[in-house]
């Protein structure tokens, strides 16, 4: 496996949990309110886990992914014309000039090339439309639970060093890549935390989609750590997970 390949996961990635509606909403009528009602974009779209949010608040557009096995598991969801798929890149999207009001990509950003990504989302977007990136990490430090789970991965990988979960990005971080280029402007953050209530075989599932670790962990290793986690867990008949989704939307500086 290699890093950014999900082929292999995703069957898993239907468990993931979707993103905070709060900060969802929040971030639609900032948009709307500001640029106008129309369509969305969401790149790096997977499986549907942020398509099937913006569905859920009203929201209708496109749909882009790069991997084919994601998009066969997105197919399997009744999409309707609301949502248009299409295979395509953050880099090159495939889309129209000017043909989505707001553009997101849901914890895929860290795949992409800042500076190329940008440019496509700065010419996909209607003058002052917005992009938004955002990332679902799990709330560790709220929860005795998964700081004993982390405890256990580290354990077994002292010097693992995760892609992105985003729990770590700092605004800082996100105004070099997102307005550097001079296509965005008004960087706005925003977050909010949220509660899963997971199935033992959907947390597992959950683990199973996580493509850094396993990558670095290698099958034995990998193998190893899920054996702990699910030790760990075998005493709940469900598992309550803390999220905290992180966003930060910047607005296309085209005229």
């Amino acid at each position: 496996m290699k890093h950014g390949d999900f082929t292999e996961l995703a069957k898993f990635y239907g468990n993931r949990p979707g993103y905070s509606k709060v900060v969802l909403e929040c971030l639609k009528n900032h948009v709307f309110n500001t640029v106008g009602e129309g369509k969305v974009a969401d790149i790096g779209a997977g499986t549907g886990k942020l398509t099937e949010n913006l569905l859920e608040i009203g929201l209708r557009g496109f749909a882009v992914e790069p991997n084919e096995a994601m998009r066969v598991e997105a197919a399997k969801h009744a999409w309707g014309e609301k949502f248009i798929w299409s295979e395509g890149y953050a880099e090159t999207t495939g889309l129209e000039d000017n043909c989505a009001n707001w553009a997101l990509m849901g914890s895929s950003f860290h795949w992409a090339d800042s500076k190329l990504a940008v440019k496509e989302f700065h010419r996909i977007l209607v003058p002052g439309g917005f992009f938004t990136a955002i990332w679902n990490p799990r709330d560790i430090e709220s929860s005795e639970l998964h700081q004993k789970i982390e405890e256990a991965v580290y354990s077994e990988m002292p010097t693992m060093k995760r892609v992105s979960s985003g729990k770590a990005i700092s605004t800082e971080e996100m105004k070099e890549k997102l307005l550097s280029g001079g296509y965005f402007k008004d960087i706005l953050f925003v977050e909010a935390p949220h509660v899963e209530i997971m199935t033992k075989e959907r947390y597992m599932n959950t683990w199973k989609s996580v493509n850094d670790i396993q990558v670095q962990a290698g099958e034995e290793g990998f193998q190893r750590i899920l054996e702990k986690i699910e030790k760990i867990i075998s005493e709940f008949d469900e598992i309550e997970v803390p999220y905290r989704s992180r966003s930060w939307t910047v607005q296309n500086c085209k005229r």
